[in-house]
């Protein structure tokens, strides 16, 4: 089963700043209502990317320092780190389409002609 790393001011910079692995950071609360339904959209995207997407969460109550490093203003917020920089971002529970869109993981279309 597919479980996302749980991130602290710990380990966010071994697991997000010096992967070599893309990592998408879920920036959340569970008081957060949206959060919890966007939760299982996360792990989908994570479980359908293992070995090539890393998935972390941030509880903000817990680790308010790096929400306000990540300038979180509002929550669900998404990041995604390629080499240790953020470099697109969502905000609010979106649909898995929409969300992996804003993220630019959109997957091609199995048998899709990519040339066109």
């Amino acid at each position: 089963m597919f479980e996302p790393i749980t991130l602290t001011e710990q380990n966010f910079q071994d697991e997000v700043l010096h992967s070599a692995t893309p990592v998408l950071v879920d920036y959340w609360a569970s008081w957060c209502g949206p959060c919890r339904q966007l939760a299982p959209v996360i792990e989908q995207i994570g479980m359908e990317r293992v070995g090539k997407l890393k998935v972390g969460k941030v509880d903000v109550d817990d680790q308010p320092q790096l929400a306000a490093q990540a300038g979180v203003q509002g929550i669900p917020y998404m990041v995604l780190y390629r080499d240790g920089r953020p470099v697109t971002e969502a905000v609010g529970a979106q649909p898995k389409r929409a969300l992996e869109a804003a993220l630019g993981l959109e997957q091609p279309a199995v048998g899709g002609d990519l040339a066109a």
